[in-house]
């Protein structure tokens, strides 16, 4: 192994070598804790330190750093105390996510890491999304992303980095390529032969690193640093590396040939580095002597904090009460002033004046600027908020909604525009298992709103005509609004909008241009988790959402006989259940009457919580009226068919019979 020291002083070399060998020296230390049982679970980056090391030596301290498992020396490096390291390795209250989230699952804004999620790819367009916002800010500061050459396999490697090269985000994209994705090696993850190559198809500058030799990352890094400084630009770094120890110490390396092990072991990046400072009569023994026998003291004392420091006690109300970041609603007054107008210019309205008022706010979407979006809701944002925080995304809604994180951890609101609902599918991952988990795992709020443009009654068949709710309903972390009329649609826009928590706000399409109301022209908000009760009568409770609202209302105006009160629930996640509980327990009926398909729809949800609380009122069993339990057909017969449109009076009509 050659090293260049180029121009580093003698100082900045051991500094380098303090760094190395934290790592090195409390990964022995766990590995001893293994054996005795008194940690359940490790991964080891024995043998990839130079990387991890090295990246954190170059970045100043406010940048931020996405690592991975394997990285304890982007912790060590960023000085985090080692006893609340070992806290959180354990489990324990001075570690970062109260015993919620294991091992590196966590991030800390006080040492700008921001940490990983098991699906491995969403943490790429994380860096995006904070990246994002540093070009914004004008800061001149670089993000940088670690992943494993497995995790390039994923589409959000490709979406990730393709949106990186289009917006021009000074990213640096780290693969530690260490041989195996668990026990799978490289021949059968990829055929390229070298990972970098694959920056070629996104236009993207690359380099492949000898991951062992500290000097050639630390150089490298530090001339890109500067020169992405002046650049702004991301680049694709493949560290060649590997993993002496297994995925995690239970799996072992049975899996890899000797030779392969025996190769590897000669290049570790510690012991050459150690050697090449002792040759060049930069590191004496006694140096380095005392240099291990103060880390190992800090690592023993730490130890010793951590394992003095009490188990967590579970306590009920601080789990539910970090579900979602703490929220005061800031009531603001509708005018007087009014003006008619339709469904969706409310929800234009809303964005343009919380756009007005949030100058640290930021739309994406397919189409959403020049154009204006595919319902031209966003029509002539360009001209005045500019294309900085009205940008158009590739096709590729995971990473976008991954960089919505991004953006809401560097500071900035953002707000997430599917094209159609239906398409949210392919950003599922990172809604119900980064946006929905953050807060309750490290207290990171996600400061998005997913816009969800949905329904049916269009005949744009079964992948424009969702209306998908109930996959985020039952998604704890998640919010969850629909409303029905364009007042409601914008004052609860602009609430979900202030939330810091991620909020998934569905616009049903048909209502769109079908439905106007006076509307007050300022800006005003609307609490979440409170419904709207549209008629009050005494013979049944009809409960209602979305387009539903209206189809009830046409019903109602046929049969003026009933006598009912219509619950016009607005937001779905928090529900409001006072108004539901109180309107059945004076109609003792109640008939639930949702757009979504009827098996698992949050009306069965809303059944079960009524039998559970208010069964003693009940003068007839709760009613569910939904549309088929099969997928939305697109000819107008079929649709009508599947739509409960045609079957809700006549149910309606068996309730009050029985």
């Amino acid at each position: 192994m050659i090293f260049d020291r180029k121009n580093l002083t003698d100082n900045q070399l051991l500094d380098l070598y303090k760094r190395i060998l934290k790592p090195r020296l409390i990964e022995e230390k766990m590995l001893i804790l293994i054996r005795q049982g008194k940690v359940s679970k490790w991964f080891s980056g024995i043998g990839q330190e130079a990387i991890s090391v090295g990246v954190t030596a170059v970045l100043d301290s406010d940048e931020y750093i996405l690592p991975m498992h394997r990285n304890l020396g982007v912790f060590t490096g960023r000085d985090i105390p080692l006893y609340r390291l070992f806290s959180q390795w354990q489990g324990k209250a001075n570690g970062f996510t109260k015993g919620r989230d294991r091992s590196f699952h966590f991030g800390t804004q006080q040492y700008k890491i921001i940490g990983m999620i098991s699906h491995l790819g969403p943490q790429l367009g994380v860096a995006d999304g904070i990246a994002l916002a540093n070009k914004l800010k004008k800061n001149g500061k670089i993000t940088a992303v670690f992943t494993g050459e497995g995790a390039t396999s994923e589409g959000d490697f490709h979406e990730a980095l393709n949106i990186a090269s289009v917006w021009e985000l000074p990213v640096l994209f780290v693969i530690e390529n260490n041989g195996y994705g668990l026990s799978t090696p490289t021949n059968e993850q990829y055929r390229c032969e070298n990972l970098a190559d694959k920056g070629k198809g996104y236009g993207m500058e690359s380099h492949i690193v000898d991951g062992n030799n500290i000097l050639e990352v630390f150089n490298l890094l530090s001339e890109l640093k500067a020169s992405m400084k002046e650049n702004p630009r991301p680049v694709l770094l493949e560290f060649k590396t590997f993993r002496m120890r297994g995925h995690e110490e239970a799996s072992g390396t049975k899996y890899v040939p000797q030779e392969l092990m025996d190769m590897w072991a000669i290049k570790d990046p510690v012991e050459n580095y150690k050697k090449y400072l002792a040759e060049n009569g930069v590191l004496t023994a006694d140096f380095d002597a005392a240099l291990h026998t103060e880390i190992k003291k800090d690592i023993d004392e730490s130890l010793a904090i951590a394992n003095a420091e009490p188990e967590i006690e579970a306590t009920l109300s601080e789990e539910l009460n970090d579900v979602y970041k703490p929220h005061v609603f800031e009531h603001v007054k509708p005018s007087e002033e009014k003006e008619n107008i339709r469904f969706i210019d409310a929800i234009s309205t809303s964005l343009r004046q919380s756009m007005e008022r949030h100058e640290n706010s930021v739309i994406m979407g397919q189409d959403i600027a020049e154009y204006g979006g595919a319902f031209k809701i966003t029509d002539g944002f360009v001209a005045q908020f500019g294309k900085e925080r009205v940008i158009n995304t590739p096709i590729c809604e995971s990473a976008v909604v991954s960089a919505g994180m991004g953006l809401s951890i560097n500071g900035y609101k953002a707000i997430v525009e599917m094209q159609f609902a239906d398409f949210v599918s392919t950003g599922f991952n990172p809604i119900v298992n980064l946006l929905a988990k953050s807060h309750y795992r490290w207290l990171e709020k996600a400061d998005v709103v997913v816009r969800m443009p949905c329904g049916g009654g269009t005949q744009a068949g079964p992948f424009h005509s969702q209306t998908n709710e109930a996959w985020f309903t039952k998604t704890p972390g998640l919010k969850v609004v629909y409303p029905a009329f364009p007042y409601d649609a914008k004052g609860l826009l602009n609430t979900s909008i202030n939330d810091p928590n991620p909020v998934l706000f569905f616009e049903h399409k048909q209502l769109y241009r079908s439905v106007y109301q006076d509307v007050p022209k300022d800006y005003y908000t609307i609490p979440l988790g409170k419904a709207a009760l549209l008629k009050e009568g005494a013979d049944v409770t009809i409960i209602s959402f979305g387009a539903a609202v209206h189809w009830a209302l046409d019903t109602l105006a046929k049969k003026p006989e009933i006598s009912a009160d219509l619950l016009d629930l607005r937001t779905l996640q928090p529900l409001d259940t006072e108004a539901i509980f109180t309107s059945v327990k004076k109609t003792g009926r109640v008939i639930i009457y949702q757009e979504d398909s009827m098996f698992g729809g949050i009306a069965s949800d809303i059944s079960a919580m009524i039998m559970e609380n208010c069964f003693k009122y009940l003068d007839a069993p709760v009613k569910r009226v939904a549309s088929l339990d099969s997928p939305i057909p697109f000819t107008k017969a079929l649709e009508d068919q599947y739509l409960p449109k045609g079957r809700f009076e006549n149910e309606l009509n068996l309730l009050l019979a029985y």
